[in-house]
Protein backbone atom coordinates (compact mmCIF):
# COMPACT_ATOMS: atom_id res chain seq x y z
CA UNK A 1 0.00 0.00 0.00
CA UNK A 2 1.27 3.20 -1.07
CA UNK A 3 1.95 6.49 1.83
CA UNK A 4 -0.95 8.61 1.88
CA UNK A 5 -0.34 11.59 -0.19
CA UNK A 6 -0.71 15.22 1.11
CA UNK A 7 -1.22 18.71 -0.52
CA UNK A 8 1.03 21.32 1.14
CA UNK A 9 -0.14 24.55 1.82
CA UNK A 10 1.65 27.59 0.05
CA UNK A 11 4.23 29.70 1.39
CA UNK A 12 3.01 32.76 2.74
CA UNK A 13 3.75 35.71 0.79
CA UNK A 14 5.24 37.79 3.58
CA UNK A 15 7.02 34.45 4.85
CA UNK A 16 10.81 35.22 5.63
CA UNK A 17 10.35 38.89 5.58
CA UNK A 18 10.80 41.23 8.83
CA UNK A 19 8.30 44.21 9.10
CA UNK A 20 8.78 46.69 11.52
CA UNK A 21 5.81 48.99 12.31
CA UNK A 22 6.28 52.44 13.55
CA UNK A 23 2.46 53.07 13.87
CA UNK A 24 0.83 53.80 17.09
CA UNK A 25 -2.71 54.00 16.83
CA UNK A 26 -4.38 50.79 14.88
CA UNK A 27 -0.66 49.07 15.41
CA UNK A 28 -2.21 45.73 16.68
CA UNK A 29 -4.15 45.68 13.68
CA UNK A 30 -2.07 46.26 11.42
CA UNK A 31 0.32 43.85 12.93
CA UNK A 32 -2.28 41.24 13.04
CA UNK A 33 -2.34 41.80 9.27
CA UNK A 34 1.06 41.28 8.30
CA UNK A 35 1.79 38.02 10.56
CA UNK A 36 -1.51 36.62 9.01
CA UNK A 37 0.69 37.13 5.55
CA UNK A 38 3.13 34.95 7.05
CA UNK A 39 5.44 38.02 8.50
CA UNK A 40 7.53 38.20 11.61
CA UNK A 41 6.64 41.85 12.91
CA UNK A 42 8.68 44.15 15.19
CA UNK A 43 6.81 46.97 16.56
CA UNK A 44 8.51 50.87 17.72
CA UNK A 45 5.96 52.89 17.47
CA UNK A 46 7.11 56.56 16.91
CA UNK A 47 4.87 59.15 18.53
CA UNK A 48 1.34 59.00 20.25
CA UNK A 49 -1.73 60.57 19.97
CA UNK A 50 -2.42 63.58 22.75
CA UNK A 51 -6.22 64.54 22.71
CA UNK A 52 -6.95 68.54 23.73
CA UNK A 53 -10.54 67.55 25.02
CA UNK A 54 -8.92 69.83 27.84
CA UNK A 55 -7.22 72.49 26.01
CA UNK A 56 -7.85 75.92 26.36
CA UNK A 57 -7.14 76.58 22.96
CA UNK A 58 -9.51 74.23 21.09
CA UNK A 59 -12.46 75.50 23.52
CA UNK A 60 -11.45 79.06 22.85
CA UNK A 61 -11.28 77.97 19.18
CA UNK A 62 -14.77 75.97 19.54
CA UNK A 63 -16.62 79.21 21.05
CA UNK A 64 -15.56 81.53 18.12
CA UNK A 65 -17.05 78.99 15.46
CA UNK A 66 -20.10 78.85 17.33
CA UNK A 67 -20.27 82.70 17.09
CA UNK A 68 -19.00 83.19 14.33
CA UNK A 69 -20.11 79.72 11.62
CA UNK A 70 -17.72 79.19 9.01
CA UNK A 71 -18.59 79.79 5.16
CA UNK A 72 -16.46 76.20 5.21
CA UNK A 73 -15.24 73.56 7.34
CA UNK A 74 -12.64 71.08 6.57
CA UNK A 75 -12.37 67.71 8.12
CA UNK A 76 -8.89 66.40 7.34
CA UNK A 77 -9.30 63.08 9.61
CA UNK A 78 -12.63 60.88 11.36
CA UNK A 79 -10.82 60.42 14.38
CA UNK A 80 -10.27 64.59 14.44
CA UNK A 81 -13.41 65.04 13.89
CA UNK A 82 -15.09 63.05 16.13
CA UNK A 83 -12.78 64.27 18.96
CA UNK A 84 -14.09 67.96 18.18
CA UNK A 85 -17.54 66.96 18.95
CA UNK A 86 -16.80 65.22 21.79
CA UNK A 87 -14.67 67.49 23.08
CA UNK A 88 -17.65 70.20 22.51
CA UNK A 89 -20.24 67.69 24.36
CA UNK A 90 -18.15 67.76 27.24
CA UNK A 91 -18.34 71.57 27.73
CA UNK A 92 -21.54 71.69 26.75
CA UNK A 93 -21.53 73.15 23.35
CA UNK A 94 -21.69 69.67 21.23
CA UNK A 95 -25.18 70.89 19.77
CA UNK A 96 -24.13 74.85 19.38
CA UNK A 97 -21.33 73.59 17.04
CA UNK A 98 -22.81 71.16 14.80
CA UNK A 99 -25.57 73.76 14.50
CA UNK A 100 -22.80 76.02 13.12
CA UNK A 101 -20.79 73.80 11.05
CA UNK A 102 -24.09 72.83 9.39
CA UNK A 103 -24.79 76.39 8.60
CA UNK A 104 -22.09 76.14 6.04
CA UNK A 105 -20.26 73.83 3.76
CA UNK A 106 -18.41 70.63 4.98
CA UNK A 107 -15.71 69.23 3.09
CA UNK A 108 -14.26 65.93 3.87
CA UNK A 109 -10.39 65.06 3.28
CA UNK A 110 -11.50 61.29 3.17
CA UNK A 111 -13.87 58.56 3.45
CA UNK A 112 -13.35 58.27 7.52
CA UNK A 113 -13.85 62.04 8.07
CA UNK A 114 -16.72 61.66 5.66
CA UNK A 115 -18.20 58.68 8.03
CA UNK A 116 -17.61 61.11 11.17
CA UNK A 117 -19.26 63.94 9.20
CA UNK A 118 -22.58 61.48 8.62
CA UNK A 119 -22.52 60.28 11.86
CA UNK A 120 -22.94 63.41 13.46
CA UNK A 121 -25.83 64.32 11.58
CA UNK A 122 -24.39 66.49 8.94
CA UNK A 123 -23.12 65.95 5.07
CA UNK A 124 -20.19 66.74 3.13
CA UNK A 125 -20.72 68.44 0.17
CA UNK A 126 -17.40 67.35 -1.50
CA UNK A 127 -14.79 64.99 -0.57
CA UNK A 128 -11.28 64.47 -3.08
CA UNK A 129 -11.30 61.00 -4.70
CA UNK A 130 -7.20 60.73 -3.79
CA UNK A 131 -7.61 61.78 -0.05
CA UNK A 132 -5.15 64.43 -0.19
CA UNK A 133 -4.96 67.98 1.49
CA UNK A 134 -3.30 69.30 -1.97
CA UNK A 135 -6.37 68.16 -3.76
CA UNK A 136 -8.28 69.59 -1.15
CA UNK A 137 -6.75 72.86 -1.66
CA UNK A 138 -7.26 72.92 -5.08
CA UNK A 139 -10.68 72.33 -4.91
CA UNK A 140 -11.01 75.62 -2.62
CA UNK A 141 -9.23 77.50 -4.57
CA UNK A 142 -11.17 76.99 -7.97
CA UNK A 143 -14.30 77.96 -6.52
CA UNK A 144 -12.43 81.14 -5.17
CA UNK A 145 -12.30 81.89 -1.62
CA UNK A 146 -12.00 85.50 -1.49
CA UNK A 147 -13.83 87.32 1.87
CA UNK A 148 -14.67 83.55 2.46
CA UNK A 149 -13.94 82.03 6.51
CA UNK A 150 -12.89 78.69 6.26
CA UNK A 151 -12.70 76.27 9.36
CA UNK A 152 -9.93 73.68 9.11
CA UNK A 153 -9.43 70.82 11.66
CA UNK A 154 -5.76 70.22 11.76
CA UNK A 155 -4.62 66.21 11.67
CA UNK A 156 -2.24 66.51 14.36
CA UNK A 157 0.39 68.81 13.22
CA UNK A 158 -0.10 72.80 10.94
CA UNK A 159 -0.89 72.82 7.45
CA UNK A 160 0.88 76.05 6.55
CA UNK A 161 1.27 75.54 2.92
CA UNK A 162 -2.54 75.68 3.13
CA UNK A 163 -3.25 77.50 5.08
CA UNK A 164 -0.97 80.37 3.70
CA UNK A 165 -2.23 79.63 0.14
CA UNK A 166 -6.00 80.49 1.56
CA UNK A 167 -5.15 83.14 3.64
CA UNK A 168 -3.25 84.62 -0.10
CA UNK A 169 -6.72 83.99 -1.54
CA UNK A 170 -8.70 86.04 0.79
CA UNK A 171 -9.74 83.48 3.13
CA UNK A 172 -9.74 83.88 6.54
CA UNK A 173 -8.66 80.62 8.43
CA UNK A 174 -9.26 79.18 11.83
CA UNK A 175 -7.06 76.55 12.80
CA UNK A 176 -8.70 73.48 15.10
CA UNK A 177 -6.29 71.62 16.57
CA UNK A 178 -8.34 68.45 17.82
CA UNK A 179 -5.19 66.45 18.72
CA UNK A 180 -1.52 66.60 18.53
CA UNK A 181 1.36 64.26 18.08
CA UNK A 182 4.34 64.21 20.29
CA UNK A 183 6.63 61.54 20.60
CA UNK A 184 6.29 58.15 22.45
CA UNK A 185 6.65 58.00 26.20
CA UNK A 186 8.94 55.45 26.17
CA UNK A 187 11.18 55.62 23.37
CA UNK A 188 13.27 52.05 23.43
CA UNK A 189 11.13 49.95 21.35
CA UNK A 190 11.31 53.13 18.47
CA UNK A 191 15.01 52.94 19.33
CA UNK A 192 15.33 49.21 19.16
CA UNK A 193 13.33 49.20 16.12
CA UNK A 194 15.88 51.84 14.40
CA UNK A 195 18.78 49.29 15.89
CA UNK A 196 17.45 46.55 13.44
CA UNK A 197 17.07 48.90 10.23
CA UNK A 198 20.50 49.72 10.90
CA UNK A 199 21.61 46.45 11.52
CA UNK A 200 20.18 44.00 8.75
CA UNK A 201 17.47 43.14 11.07
CA UNK A 202 14.47 44.78 9.28
CA UNK A 203 13.62 43.89 5.63
CA UNK A 204 10.66 45.96 5.43
CA UNK A 205 9.24 49.30 7.55
CA UNK A 206 6.02 50.45 7.41
CA UNK A 207 4.31 54.00 8.39
CA UNK A 208 0.81 54.97 8.42
CA UNK A 209 1.23 58.61 9.06
CA UNK A 210 3.68 61.20 7.91
CA UNK A 211 4.15 62.69 11.47
CA UNK A 212 5.52 58.67 12.25
CA UNK A 213 8.00 59.04 9.61
CA UNK A 214 9.11 62.71 10.81
CA UNK A 215 9.34 61.38 14.28
CA UNK A 216 11.38 58.31 13.47
CA UNK A 217 14.17 60.81 11.41
CA UNK A 218 14.41 63.44 14.46
CA UNK A 219 14.77 60.50 16.74
CA UNK A 220 17.95 59.04 14.39
CA UNK A 221 19.05 62.91 13.91
CA UNK A 222 19.12 62.88 17.94
CA UNK A 223 21.00 59.97 18.38
CA UNK A 224 23.39 61.04 15.60
CA UNK A 225 22.32 58.32 13.30
CA UNK A 226 19.95 60.34 10.93
CA UNK A 227 22.16 59.90 7.91
CA UNK A 228 22.68 56.02 8.36
CA UNK A 229 18.72 55.50 8.55
CA UNK A 230 18.15 57.15 5.38
CA UNK A 231 20.80 55.19 3.80
CA UNK A 232 19.19 51.99 5.09
CA UNK A 233 15.93 53.31 3.68
CA UNK A 234 17.46 54.25 0.37
CA UNK A 235 18.45 51.60 -0.17
CA UNK A 236 18.02 47.54 1.08
CA UNK A 237 14.98 48.08 3.31
CA UNK A 238 11.88 49.01 1.54
CA UNK A 239 9.53 51.75 2.76
CA UNK A 240 6.17 51.29 2.94
CA UNK A 241 3.85 54.32 3.23
CA UNK A 242 -0.41 54.24 3.83
CA UNK A 243 -0.49 57.31 0.74
CA UNK A 244 1.40 60.56 -0.37
CA UNK A 245 0.55 62.19 2.55
CA UNK A 246 2.55 59.99 4.89
CA UNK A 247 5.24 59.32 2.59
CA UNK A 248 6.33 63.19 2.55
CA UNK A 249 8.55 63.25 4.91
CA UNK A 250 10.91 60.33 3.50
CA UNK A 251 11.17 61.21 -0.06
CA UNK A 252 11.72 64.91 1.29
CA UNK A 253 14.64 63.36 1.78
CA UNK A 254 14.58 61.24 -1.44
CA UNK A 255 13.27 57.72 -0.39
CA UNK A 256 11.18 55.88 -2.62
CA UNK A 257 8.56 54.43 -1.12
CA UNK A 258 5.79 51.94 -1.86
CA UNK A 259 2.22 53.39 -1.85
CA UNK A 260 -1.56 51.64 -2.13
CA UNK A 261 -2.93 53.06 -5.11
CA UNK A 262 -6.18 53.95 -2.47
CA UNK A 263 -4.64 55.58 1.45
CA UNK A 264 -6.13 52.27 3.24
CA UNK A 265 -4.55 50.33 6.16
CA UNK A 266 -6.03 46.83 4.24
CA UNK A 267 -4.45 48.62 0.55
CA UNK A 268 -1.35 49.11 1.72
CA UNK A 269 -1.24 45.29 3.37
CA UNK A 270 -2.14 43.72 -0.14
CA UNK A 271 0.33 46.06 -2.09
CA UNK A 272 2.94 45.13 -0.12
CA UNK A 273 2.00 41.20 -0.18
CA UNK A 274 2.28 41.48 -3.91
CA UNK A 275 5.69 43.37 -3.98
CA UNK A 276 7.45 41.61 -1.42
CA UNK A 277 8.19 38.05 -3.06
CA UNK A 278 9.13 40.12 -6.41
CA UNK A 279 11.71 41.01 -4.85
CA UNK A 280 13.99 37.93 -3.29
CA UNK A 281 16.43 36.82 -5.58
CA UNK A 282 15.79 33.10 -7.32
CA UNK A 283 19.01 31.45 -7.87
CA UNK A 284 18.92 27.50 -9.32
CA UNK A 285 21.26 26.04 -7.25
CA UNK A 286 22.80 21.92 -7.05
CA UNK A 287 19.14 21.13 -8.92
CA UNK A 288 17.51 23.15 -6.44
CA UNK A 289 15.42 26.42 -6.76
CA UNK A 290 17.01 28.62 -4.06
CA UNK A 291 15.16 31.79 -2.86
CA UNK A 292 16.34 33.89 -0.13
CA UNK A 293 14.11 36.18 1.69
CA UNK A 294 14.69 38.78 4.70
CA UNK A 295 15.55 36.18 7.64
CA UNK A 296 14.51 32.71 5.81
CA UNK A 297 15.09 30.79 2.16
CA UNK A 298 12.87 28.84 0.25
CA UNK A 299 14.21 25.77 -0.74
CA UNK A 300 12.01 24.42 -3.74
CA UNK A 301 9.30 26.05 -2.41
CA UNK A 302 9.43 25.01 1.15
CA UNK A 303 10.29 27.47 3.50
CA UNK A 304 13.43 27.56 5.91
CA UNK A 305 14.07 29.64 8.92
CA UNK A 306 17.76 30.55 8.72
CA UNK A 307 20.01 31.94 12.22
CA UNK A 308 21.19 35.36 11.54
CA UNK A 309 25.22 34.30 10.90
CA UNK A 310 24.34 31.38 8.16
CA UNK A 311 21.75 34.22 6.51
CA UNK A 312 24.34 36.97 6.35
CA UNK A 313 27.10 34.30 4.54
CA UNK A 314 24.25 33.07 2.40
CA UNK A 315 23.71 36.38 0.92
CA UNK A 316 27.51 36.94 0.28
CA UNK A 317 27.85 33.69 -1.56
CA UNK A 318 24.41 34.82 -3.50
CA UNK A 319 25.87 38.17 -4.64
CA UNK A 320 28.85 36.02 -6.17
CA UNK A 321 26.51 33.06 -7.13
CA UNK A 322 28.54 30.06 -8.65
CA UNK A 323 31.86 31.69 -7.49
CA UNK A 324 34.60 31.51 -4.37
CA UNK A 325 33.92 33.22 -1.71
CA UNK A 326 37.06 32.86 0.84
CA UNK A 327 36.29 32.54 4.51
CA UNK A 328 38.07 35.37 5.39
CA UNK A 329 35.60 37.31 3.19
CA UNK A 330 33.04 35.26 4.96
CA UNK A 331 34.24 36.02 8.35
CA UNK A 332 33.78 40.02 7.73
CA UNK A 333 30.31 39.05 7.13
CA UNK A 334 29.38 37.53 10.55
CA UNK A 335 27.41 39.44 13.15
CA UNK A 336 30.18 40.96 15.50
CA UNK A 337 32.88 40.21 13.28
CA UNK A 338 35.70 38.66 15.15
CA UNK A 339 39.35 37.06 13.68
CA UNK A 340 38.82 33.34 14.09
CA UNK A 341 37.69 31.39 10.50
CA UNK A 342 36.68 28.63 13.01
CA UNK A 343 33.51 30.90 13.34
CA UNK A 344 32.90 30.61 9.90
CA UNK A 345 33.04 26.56 9.59
CA UNK A 346 31.15 26.60 12.66
CA UNK A 347 28.55 29.02 11.15
CA UNK A 348 28.43 27.16 8.11
CA UNK A 349 27.42 23.58 9.18
CA UNK A 350 24.51 25.26 10.60
CA UNK A 351 23.75 26.86 7.74
CA UNK A 352 23.78 23.80 5.48
CA UNK A 353 21.85 21.90 8.28
CA UNK A 354 19.24 24.81 8.10
CA UNK A 355 18.84 24.30 4.19
CA UNK A 356 18.41 20.79 4.45
CA UNK A 357 20.27 19.97 1.23
CA UNK A 358 24.00 20.45 1.95
CA UNK A 359 25.11 20.14 -2.11
CA UNK A 360 23.69 23.50 -2.34
CA UNK A 361 26.90 24.79 -1.02
CA UNK A 362 30.15 23.64 -2.19
CA UNK A 363 33.44 23.11 0.08
CA UNK A 364 36.64 24.48 -1.99
CA UNK A 365 39.46 22.89 -0.23
CA UNK A 366 41.91 25.57 1.30
CA UNK A 367 40.19 28.30 -0.70
CA UNK A 368 36.21 28.74 0.46
CA UNK A 369 33.22 27.87 -0.12
CA UNK A 370 30.56 28.57 -3.05
CA UNK A 371 27.30 28.21 -4.60
CA UNK A 372 26.83 25.26 -6.52
CA UNK A 373 25.24 27.62 -9.40
CA UNK A 374 23.81 25.01 -12.20
CA UNK A 375 24.31 25.71 -15.47
CA UNK A 376 20.71 25.77 -16.81
CA UNK A 377 17.64 26.25 -14.42
CA UNK A 378 15.74 23.35 -13.03
CA UNK A 379 11.96 23.24 -12.82
CA UNK A 380 10.46 25.74 -11.24
CA UNK A 381 9.21 24.82 -7.41
CA UNK A 382 5.57 24.43 -7.27
CA UNK A 383 4.90 25.11 -3.46
CA UNK A 384 5.60 24.17 0.23
CA UNK A 385 5.30 24.66 3.18
CA UNK A 386 5.40 27.48 6.00
CA UNK A 387 7.35 26.68 9.02
CA UNK A 388 7.06 29.48 12.06
CA UNK A 389 10.00 32.37 11.12
CA UNK A 390 12.52 32.87 14.05
CA UNK A 391 13.01 36.04 15.65
CA UNK A 392 16.75 37.76 15.21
Amino acid sequence: MSAPTTTEAPVPPLAGFTVGVTAARRAEELGTMLERRGACVQHGPALRIIPLADDAELEARTRDVIARPPDITVATTGIGFRGWVEAADGWGLGEALLAALGKGELLARGPKARGQIRASGLTEVWSPPSESSAEVLDHLLDQGVDGRRIAVQLHGEPLPDVVDALEMAGAEVVQVPVYRWVPPADLGPMDRLTDAVLVGGIDILTFTSAPAAASLLARAAARGLREELIAALRGPVLAVCVGPVTAAPLESVDIETLQPARSRLGAMVRTLEAEAPTRARRLPVAGHWLELRGHAVLVDGELHAIPPAGMAMLRVLARRAGRVVSRAELLRALPGGGDDEHAVETAMTRLRAALGAPKIIQTVVKRGYRLALDPTPGPQPLGGHCVSGEER
